[in-house]
């Protein structure tokens, strides 16, 4: 069985199972577990995998990665893909032009790519703590947040669910339908809470308790363990190779690659998980060309790629019209230096983040970096405008997908013609109405119920889901707002 490693050192920890590290994610000197072998897939077995199932596909990524997960818990927990709109396969492959094709990954219940991992996470978190008191933290930029919350509800996991959850949102810092996604839950086992700042608050928020002994010590005290439904919980990032290996063979199938053909993959990207998940098939043979950031105005990807300097000194994060994206301090890159320069340099790299707000990549360091990785960057004027060009030609996208647009437009230019691409649609577009109707001539400072009619207005052959348009009617259960030193006490007086 395949041990999870630690990015900065095994310190005084030990590697663990993919279980333990799921229900522990937590590792020493603050770093983060990570996968310690990858399998490799040859042309044959990758030829094999355009034969099955999305289904069928995940049952066996999880074998040869061989993570100990048994069999019965996997199909309990990949039945939480019946409740999207395919219940067969959870995501969707769309043809946009002659070369890019969009992965659509929101078809979920809440409209967003996250829960393509955080449906079956919350069975797996409950089959493995067996019944033990745990408390999952999360903190959210918008899409994580509804996502975890709807796969630990107790309507989904049962009255007998010991799982509490905490979900921390920066105040002003997501889009209203995430909001409202959030504050209407009602399943007495979830606490919402708005954080004054943003959302590197909120992780920095979350890193710090999972560190905190005082924290840790009370909920010891009570029975209780503590994890997180973040991207720093390596159980999120495996569901999230396996859209990459099954895009790339469903295009080998239907005769738009040729077998062992490169594609190239685009990612609008802000915690890097979701880039971190092409990166690992990549590795694991799967044969991708670039893989592409996309990031909004709140660039620090695109500079990190483009030069190997990380700096987020002097940097003030920016609000812009794709809220998912407005991070700075990036979870999963450190993953990504793990892999290509191992424990010790991880460790400085992050230590000199920490410290000093910097650190910086040597030229080799920075070639290795690119030999997988490029990025692009799109301001929020740019972001509208292809909104607006891409209704015009017949696909409706949100803006973190604009940006992805962008990315290609830049790509493709330097590309041969037989160049093909993947774009990551990471959420839909009713999540973003407002943005996406003013794109398309609305006038300004529509609510997001007045921006889905404008926009449905337009286009007759979209649909709102029930899961959306509930919202608007549903009332609000968690309005407390609270600063980030609060943060921790508020907790520990909702589970006295």
């Amino acid at each position: 069985m395949t041990q999870m490693t630690q990015t900065r050192g095994k310190g005084d920890k030990d590697n663990v199972s993919f279980a333990d590290a799921m229900l522990n994610p937590s590792a020493s000197f603050g770093g983060l577990y990570t996968l310690s072998r990858l399998p490799h897939f040859t042309p044959h077995m990758l030829q094999e995998f355009e034969n099955l199932s999305y289904i069928e596909l995940c049952k066996r990524v999880f074998e040869l990665l061989d993570l100990g997960v048994e069999n019965e818990l996997l199909d309990f927990a990949l039945q939480t893909y019946a409740s999207f709109d395919d219940p067969h396969t959870p995501v969707n492959l769309a043809q946009y032009d002659e070369n890019l094709f969009v992965l659509e990954l929101y078809h979920g219940p809440t409209r967003a790519f996250k829960d393509m991992a955080l449906q079956p996470f919350g069975r797996m978190i409950q089959s493995f703590g067996k019944g033990k008191k745990y408390l999952i933290l999360v903190a959210t930029s918008g899409d994580t947040g509804p996502a975890t919350l709807e796969s630990f509800a107790k309507e989904h996991l049962g009255e007998d669910c010991s799982i509490n959850v905490v979900c921390l949102y920066p105040k002003d810092g997501t889009s209203d339908v995430q909001r409202l996604q959030m504050v209407t839950t009602d399943s007495a086992n979830l606490k919402v809470l708005g954080i004054e700042g943003n959302f590197d608050d909120a992780q920095h928020t979350l890193k710090s308790l999972l560190q905190d002994t005082e924290f840790i010590e009370f909920l010891h005290n009570k029975g209780i363990a503590l994890s997180a439904a973040n991207s720093v919980n390596i159980g999120r990032v495996v569901f999230q190779i396996i859209y990459h290996i099954w895009a790339y063979c469903r295009l080998c199938k239907d005769g738009v690659l040729e077998h062992m053909q490169p594609l190239n993959i685009i990612v609008p990207s802000g915690n890097f998980g979701n880039i971190l998940g092409a990166f690992y098939a990549k590795k694991m043979g799967v044969p991708l060309g670039k893989l592409i950031s996309a990031s909004n105005a709140n660039n620090i990807l695109y500079d990190f790629i483009t030069t190997g300097v990380y700096d987020i000194r002097d940097r003030e994060l920016l609000k812009t019209s794709s809220p998912a994206m407005d991070i700075i301090k990036s979870s999963n890159v450190e993953r990504v230096l793990f892999e290509l320069f191992g424990a010790q340099r991880t460790k400085e790299c992050m230590q000199s983040l920490q410290n000093t707000g910097v650190y910086k990549l040597d030229s080799k360091e920075l070639e290795a970096l690119q030999g997988y990785f490029a990025a692009s960057f799109c301001n929020d004027a740019q972001c509208k405008d292809l909104i607006a060009e891409s209704f015009a030609n017949g696909y409706l996208l949100d803006p973190h997908t604009a940006c992805g647009i962008k990315a290609y437009k830049e790509f493709a230019a330097k590309e041969d013609n037989g160049a093909k691409f993947v774009l990551c649609s990471t959420a839909q577009w009713s999540k973003f109405a407002p943005t996406v109707a003013e794109a398309l001539g609305a006038t300004k400072n529509l609510n997001d119920k007045e921006a889905i009619e404008f926009i449905l207005s337009l286009d007759s052959t979209q649909k709102l889901t029930p899961h959306i348009a509930r919202l608007f009617d549903k009332p609000v259960v968690h309005n407390e707002v609270v600063s980030v030193d609060k943060v921790k006490h508020t907790i520990m007086q909702w589970l006295q």
